[in-house]
């Protein structure tokens, strides 16, 4: 390359113009004119493509850190890079893990493990993977909601695709700018309603970026093969417009017929780019639009909700898990609901579904056994005229209850469901009245973060006298009460969307079917042990989870052929050995 290169002269200097020889510090010689350029000069961002040396250091689907050999070393211009001690990737686990533990503050650990991902892609899935009841708290909820609240000022570098209404029109051309062609995943969110914390608008990508990680090392799906995005279409959260490190657009939400027809271009540009098989996982969009898009979308593109559909399946899974300690059917038990957003509503539909399917009853009779409380009370007819469209089924013959704990004393469900992201609403008096009438209560506080859960484990072990079979939206530690010892299990999304995904990409479905939530969520039940039970468990311990999601993915991909959706021809013999075969793994290679 020459040192020297001139711009033809354009009536003003350039920086670019060498006629008289810079150079900078050390007698480097300026080729570019960046260090010559002032403020408002134009400059070109140079950048060269070397697959080894320095650039090798930091690309982080291939660096392997101080685990390079010898010869690596020799091959790809290492020498004198790194220091000459080789450490294997065990070790390094060993050693982050050691470092990771020396924070108190579990933000600091998310800041940590995200700045890993952005060095060693293997290392973080490797780290996550072997530790991952320790470590699922901090790379999604509770941690990952205080991570959103401030992801302004921890912002380091952008993680995924952000499609503002700047792009309006050229979201096509947008998503062309991602490096990777052969996507499969895609989560998106608009950011209004970021688990129980509301509206953080462009901060709300810590959840896609999460929720991919989590793909990756519970699902087994390729990195390079997953795509967070956030749609910005505003915010109405006027702190964060006021917010200087804000890094969304500083404008109110859009909503009605733009907010549609951005959203609309986005899904036709998806198919577009990369496919009818690819799935769109929905995240943490608000009650109005989340049902809208799903039932817009859900009969021409794979796409999935997974605060209605993966929520439904994982508690379904917990209630069917349940009967072993419960007695019974489904059918034989009322289930009462606290919240009556896209969570609530979602769980409530598939249970009727599942207990149609038991009874051969209509799915209709079948809603009869479940009852929501919303923020006005009990669910009635008396109230249907002024309902939402999603509230209209659970309209039952009832007098008005304007309270949950009247609503307990009146319906007396078997298992009472947390899905209001409101704190500390299952009072000692709502706990107590579920013991008064049920030998052992079930009570599901599931709204997250931890502040917003309906209650703790401990106070639901407490005030049902140790008879409470709990489980709960984020994580609680074991609870000893009367000299037993019991596991309070989180009933976490994270046991189903990363192997029903997974299971859908395997076979190549083409749309998501309600029996496949149903199978799921068989699949999942059936992962609990009599060991587990004997500790008040009603899901399987996270360190099996890859197992786990394996099974689930094999259970869906069989339920997609059975239904004629899936693309992947023929069907494998053994789908869960083929489910496992095609499960990442990061593990470093060795280098040629």
């Amino acid at each position: 390359m020459e040192s020297k290169m001139k711009e033809k002269s354009t009536g003003s200097d350039s920086v670019l113009d060498m006629s008289s020889t810079s150079t900078v510090g050390g007698g480097v010689e300026d080729i570019y004119g960046e260090d010559r350029a002032t403020e408002d000069q134009l400059i070109t961002p140079w950048a060269f493509a070397v697959s080894n040396g320095y650039n090798l250091l930091r690309d982080p689907r291939y660096n392997k850190g101080l685990a390079f050999t010898e010869k690596e070393r020799d091959i790809h211009y290492l020498r004198g890079l790194l220091p000459p001690a080789i450490i294997p990737q065990e070790l390094q686990e060993k050693r982050l893990m050691q470092s990771l533990r020396q924070f108190e503050v579990p933000l600091n650990k998310y800041i940590a493990l995200m700045e890993l991902e952005e060095r060693n892609e293997r290392l973080f899935y490797k780290l996550l993977i072997n530790n991952v009841e320790e470590l699922l708290p901090i790379v999604y909820t509770p941690t990952v909601g205080e991570a959103c609240q401030k992801y302004g000022s921890i912002f380091r570098r952008p993680q995924g695709l952000y499609l503002s209404l700047k792009e309006k029109g050229r979201i096509l051309e947008v998503l062309k700018n991602w490096p990777e062609r052969k996507i499969q995943v895609i989560v998106v969110t608009d950011g209004e309603r970021i688990l129980g914390l509301g509206d953080l608008g462009c901060q709300g990508m810590g959840i896609p970026v999460g929720k991919l990680a989590l793909y990756t090392a519970l699902g087994g799906v390729r990195p390079s093969a997953c795509l967070p995005i956030t749609i910005d279409v505003g915010t109405n959260n006027e702190q964060l417009l006021q917010d200087e490190f804000y890094i969304g657009l500083r404008q109110k939400r859009a909503t009605g017929k733009e907010y549609y027809d951005f959203l609309d271009e986005f899904m036709k540009a998806v198919k577009q780019n990369y496919g009818e098989k690819v799935l769109v996982q929905y995240e943490d969009f608000a009650n109005h639009n989340a049902f809208e898009l799903l039932a817009k979308y859900g009969t021409r593109h794979l796409v999935f909700n997974d605060d209605i559909q993966g929520t439904a399946a994982v508690v379904l899974a917990g209630l069917v898990a349940s009967l072993k300690l419960l007695g019974g059917s489904l059918a034989d038990h009322t289930f009462l609901f606290f919240g009556a957003g896209e969570a609530g509503t979602g769980i409530a539909e598939l249970i009727a579904l599942a207990i149609s399917k038991e009874t051969n009853a209509t799915v209709e009779e079948a809603r009869k056994n479940i009852w929501l409380v919303d923020s006005k009370g009990l669910i009635v007819s008396a109230r249907k005229e002024s309902l939402q469209a999603h509230k209209k089924p659970w309209a039952h013959e009832h007098e008005h209850v304007d309270n949950l704990l009247d609503a307990v004393e009146a319906v007396k469900p078997t298992a009472l469901i947390g899905t209001s992201g409101v704190g500390r609403t299952f009072t000692k008096e709502v706990i107590e009245a579920m013991t008064s009438i049920n030998k052992r209560p079930l009570i599901m506080a599931l709204s997250n973060p931890t502040a917003q859960s309906e209650c703790t484990a401990e106070e639901a072990y407490t005030w049902s006298e140790g008879r409470a079979i709990f489980a709960s939206g984020s994580p609680f530690p074991p609870v000893e009460y009367n000299n037993k010892l019991h596991i309070a299990t989180q009933a976490n999304n994270c046991y189903i969307f990363p192997g029903f995904g997974f299971g859908l990409v395997m076979c190549g479905a083409i749309r998501v079917h309600n029996d496949m939530l149903l199978a799921a969520s068989e699949a999942l039940a059936a992962q609990v042990t009599e060991e587990h039970y004997a500790k008040g468990m009603i899901y399987p311990p996270f360190g099996n989870i890859r197992k786990i999601s394996a099974h689930i993915a094999a259970t869906v991909a069989a339920k997609a052929y059975e239904l004629g959706v899936a693309t992947h021809l023929p069907q494998p013999a053994d789908l869960v050995k083929y489910a496992e075969s095609c499960m990442y793994t990061p593990n470093y290679r060795c280098y040629r």
